[in-house]
């Protein structure tokens, strides 16, 4: 292929969600030349671009604190700006509901300008409007990607790559083993409801349908109202196979964005126009589970409370209090002895209900810090990822008031 322009770096990181950023954060604040590939025009990816505005829980839901460094960083930083609020007595709870826990909610437009200034603080170089189109792997080792913007076709290398595009898109286009889940149909959008006062203010609301699975593979939540609404006349099969998709397409991306979209115009269908009408719809497919790396471990069903050596964090499950996931290392990077790659938020290794537990915005903070803070080691040391010293990125890690084990 014929470049337009070749650009190098210490470090690459691929996505600027919530994990992405934090692993530019953190490999830049480690002194590594750093630049952040975007593919929207705004940083924060589904938390922002796709109105997932709810910062959950860093607790455990019985008062105790489990998550860390960025991640507690970023929740504090996206409310400075907007509104939204961290319950004052998390502390005391016991047994406590999500609401009620150490999170926020907060203005999705607000935290893409703090969070972006966060990064432009730490001297991160951010490249919006750039999609990544291949990877190159040569001799066990990722070595460069090749992007698309409007300067061109360009070829990036690298010491290290952190892949937090939520498509796993190095390990997929350099044939690395992926694992791919379903997704159900979620549509979010912020209206303006005359006479609502939720966290964003009086007057803003935000609604949304989020499907997921249960029973098996055999039944959607869904209200049985919602469902006479929206998929009238419709038998499970039938729902199933409209609103449920694995791995990610051209075709299922456009198909999921024009199926929110309709469901979107049946809820305002009718609607008094002065009171009630869409204000933002998400910039980006609410896609939850599409891609991520099959790694050195698989964080899989029944690891809630299970203790690894090589534990890099700790993360609560938003939606049972009490229950905690260490994250091994292992997962941030892929099988096989792989070189030059580590992955970060939803591309880290999980599958089942492990998947469900840590693709969310506090495990993606974490996670991403994690692996700036690998990269920097692996750069300063001339060591690869598959042979850092675990022990030494864990007394970094502890550095920054990480803690490893539940107990």
């Amino acid at each position: 292929m014929t470049y337009d322009f070749k650009k190098d770096f210490d470090a690459v990181v691929v996505g600027g969600g919530v994990a992405g950023c934090a692993a530019a954060l953190e490999s830049a604040r480690s002194g590594l030349k750093t630049v952040l590939l975007e593919k929207q025009c705004a940083a924060g990816g589904l938390a922002t671009s796709g109105l997932i505005c709810i910062y959950l829980p860093l607790c455990d839901g019985n008062g105790r604190q489990v998550t860390f460094g960025i991640a507690e960083e970023l929740l504090r930083n996206s409310i400075t700006m907007g509104p939204g609020g961290i319950p004052p007595r998390w502390r005391e709870e016991r047994n406590a509901a999500e609401p009620r826990r150490f999170r926020c909610t907060f203005s999705p437009a607000a935290f893409m300008l703090t969070l972006e200034k966060l990064l432009i603080d730490a001297g991160v170089e951010i490249w919006y409007d750039t999609r990544v189109c291949d990877a190159e792997l040569i001799h066990g080792k990722v070595s460069s990607v090749s992007v698309v913007n409007e300067s061109g076709f360009g070829r990036i290398t690298a010491r290290c790559f952190i892949d937090a595009s939520g498509t796993c898109v190095i390990a997929h286009r350099t044939g690395l083993p992926c694992i791919e889940n379903d997704n159900c149909m979620t549509v979010w959008a912020l209206e303006f409801s005359e006479g609502v006062e939720r966290d964003l203010g009086k007057n803003l609301d935000m609604w949304n349908i989020t499907m997921s699975s249960f029973d098996g593979e055999s039944r959607l939540c869904l209200s049985a109202e919602r469902r006479a609404k929206f998929y009238p006349g419709l038998s499970d099969d039938e729902l199933l196979a409209k609103t449920v998709s694995r791995g990610c397409s051209g075709k299922i991306v456009s198909d999921f964005v024009l199926e929110s979209h309709r469901i979107l115009r049946e809820h305002y269908a009718g609607a008094d126009r002065e009171k009630l009408f869409p204000v933002i719809l998400p910039g980006m497919p609410q896609l939850r589970k599409i891609r991520c790396i099959r790694g050195e471990y698989v964080l899989k069903d029944g690891d809630a409370g299970k203790h690894f050596p090589d534990s890099a964090g700790l993360i609560g499950d938003w939606r049972r209090p009490g229950c905690v996931w260490e994250i091994p290392f292992r997962t941030l990077r892929p099988a096989g002895g792989i070189a030059g790659l580590l992955c970060a938020g939803r591309c880290s290794s999980a599958s089942g209900d492990a998947w469900e537990a840590s693709r969310v915005i506090p495990s993606a903070a974490m996670t991403g810090q994690i692996c700036g803070l690998a990269a920097a080691l692996s750069v300063r040391t001339g060591r690869e990822i598959p042979e850092l010293d675990t022990t030494l990125l864990r007394d970094l890690l502890e550095q920054k008031g990480f803690v490893f084990h539940e107990n």
